[in-house]
């Protein structure tokens, strides 16, 4: 079975295991297809974190870290010198090593098929189109003006018969010919299938992908959110010494169950967090769409949340005390915390006896939301699925997949939106912004420096019940990836609901922390909410000091999930009826 955001990236994933692939071939093929289907939402330039339990190796979960670093010339000092207190929220300063395509080959190893066979989906759509979503035309009217003015590389690609209208056919012939040439390369290696996934990555990170963007990056200046332009920081260098680390999860055991995240280089542990705080109350007694419940679980996402600011980075570089932030006694600190009134203090938490520190932009930033002076974004930057009523208009995409030997696979591609960056000319994508989640204050887990990952929300996961590999689950979302299918985890594991009934029901997350995006605005006690909870549980919220938002009723999250009933051995999937574009399909 596979679920996803898009028809298309499910049908494709499941033509592959219907032709005897196994899930990971299904994955592969249908992430090239995201990258066609909603090019507003990822891009071969972008990156993916992926979680996978192979059955071959007794249902282990392992990490492919889809991350790329920043280059080795990107340094806090650096941009403060061009007079810049945050990293651009578009541009070329913000780019990092392309993450995606290592991070689906590293994937790909452990399938079947042959990889021109897994690319010939995607190449097929980009050469010769796909439906044109109403976000992709909402995304490249927002920056129109400033593809036919600044960015005319992407003007090229995306407004050659004008903004693309919504249900029209859009090709990207430069693009069929980039992963053409890749899998020519590959090819040529020989009939040997490990050896043409690593010439196809030498082709992208050391050969002509790699010289392509390398000298576009040198000779451009680019014009970004700082509305000044400037120059990029990525070498050829960077990308030659960088594939895709494969990783061991961080998990946390809820009962029966253990659920398996990335590290702190993402915000995955943050809903491990959650968890062990939820630990200690009956979620199980309270009405799953209730005031009650609702106010729990964001009270305690408020305290997660805070450690995310004051702890996270890329561990590789720095310490980060995961160890004692998912510790039981911190945790129970830490709930002690949660009263019946809505907090409205960002609170991180001292693990291990440490002191916390915050970046001063973000607590200069929570002063002024807290003075209701928090900003809002610019067209084109931010996830803005997430500040708007309509789904699908930009963010992320997920895609799920279980096969019949049990193998499953969770995967959140992100970054490289046609709205990032300057197309690279001659290969039909553009970098991603990924590097506006570091910080340019010196000394914190989130800095930038050279080489480090930055913190990034992009967060798949996938879970076992009685040690046993069961659920992949996940959404697009930006900060929101680890509070709406936190809901739809509780509600299926305490409330008995099933995948579906769990993402049809009312969502809801809170905003109550600096975002990780350009201009990481802070709401201090925003709790937005789908209007289907009804008057009396937002009145009820209201009363306990939560700064309610009432969103359309059918509008928060895009929450997917496959999995294996190992009760009775059925597979299992659920797709998000919300912006009436994601879809699952199994047999």
């Amino acid at each position: 079975m596979v679920a996803s955001t898009h028809w298309l990236v499910s049908a494709t994933g499941m033509a592959v295991l219907e032709r005897g692939g196994n899930a990971f071939d299904a994955a592969v093929a249908a992430g090239f297809v995201l990258q066609v289907a909603e090019p507003h939402l990822n891009g071969p330039g972008g990156e993916v974190p992926i979680l996978y339990a192979s059955a071959a190796d007794a249902g282990a979960v392992r990490v492919v870290a889809g991350q790329g670093p920043a280059p080795a010339a990107a340094d806090a000092a650096r941009l403060r010198g061009l007079g810049l207190d945050l990293v651009p929220g578009n541009g070329l300063l913000p780019a990092v090593v392309p993450g995606a395509f290592a991070g689906w080959l590293r994937l790909a190893e452990l399938g079947t098929m042959p990889l021109g066979e897994l690319l010939g989906y995607a190449i097929g759509y980009a050469q010769h189109g796909v439906p044109v979503l109403p976000g992709v035309t909402q995304a490249v009217t927002a920056v129109e003006e400033l593809f036919r003015t600044e960015w005319t590389s992407s003007a090229e690609l995306w407004l050659g018969g004008g903004v693309p209208a919504p249900g029209s056919l859009h090709r990207n012939p430069v693009l069929a010919r980039t992963w053409r040439r890749l899998v020519a390369e590959a090819e040529a290696a020989g009939p040997d299938r490990d050896a043409q996934i690593d010439t196809a990555l030498a082709a992208f990170y050391e050969g002509f992908v790699a010289e392509a963007v390398a000298d576009w990056v040198a000779g451009a200046e680019v014009l970004d959110v700082s509305g000044e332009h400037h120059k990029g920081l990525l070498t050829g260098d960077d990308l030659a010494g960088w594939r895709a680390p494969v990783e061991d999860p961080l998990t946390f055991d809820y009962g029966r169950w253990t659920v398996c995240k990335t590290g702190p280089w993402g915000q995955g542990p943050v809903l491990l967090q959650q968890l062990a705080l939820l630990d200690g109350f009956e979620l199980g007694g309270l009405d799953p769409v209730g005031a009650e419940f609702v106010h729990t679980v964001a009270e305690c996402a408020k305290l997660a949340f805070a450690d995310r600011e004051a702890w996270y980075g890329d561990p590789d570089a720095v310490d980060v005390p995961v160890g004692a932030l998912l510790d039981a006694g911190y945790s129970t600190v830490r709930r002690a915390l949660v009263t019946g009134e809505a907090s409205m203090a960002l609170r991180p938490g001292g693990p291990g006896g440490r002191t916390p520190r915050l970046p001063a932009h973000a607590t200069a930033a929570w002063a002024a939301a807290g003075a209701g002076a928090a900003p809002g974004l610019p067209a084109g930057l931010g996830e803005p699925t997430v500040g708007t009523a309509q789904p699908g208009l930009g963010d992320t995409c997920h895609l799920d997949v279980v096969d019949r030997w049990g193998n499953l696979v969770s995967a959140t591609p992100s970054g490289g939106w046609l709205q990032s960056s300057p197309a690279v000319p001659g290969l039909g994508f553009c970098l991603g912004t990924r590097g506006q989640m570091f910080w340019l204050e010196d000394g914190l887990p989130a800095s930038l420096a050279g080489g480090r990952r930055p913190r990034t929300t992009l967060s798949p996961s996938l879970a076992k019940l009685d040690g046993r590999p069961c659920l992949a689950f996940g959404t697009p979302g930006g900060d929101q990836q680890d509070q709406w299918p936190l809901a739809v985890f509780l509600r299926h594991v305490h409330h008995g609901m099933d995948l579906q009934a769990a993402i049809d029901a009312p969502a809801f997350h809170i905003n109550h922390f600096p975002s990780s995006f350009w201009p990481r605005a802070a709401r201090p006690g925003e709790l937005v909410v789908e209007s289907r909870f009804g008057q009396d549980v937002i009145a009820d919220l209201s009363r306990r000091g939560h700064r309610v938002t009432v969103n359309p009723p059918w509008s928060l999250g895009r929450v997917s999930a496959a999995g294996i009933d190992r009760a009775t051995g059925l597979l299992k999937a659920a797709a998000n009826p919300r912006g009436r574009q994601g879809y699952a399909v199994g047999r």
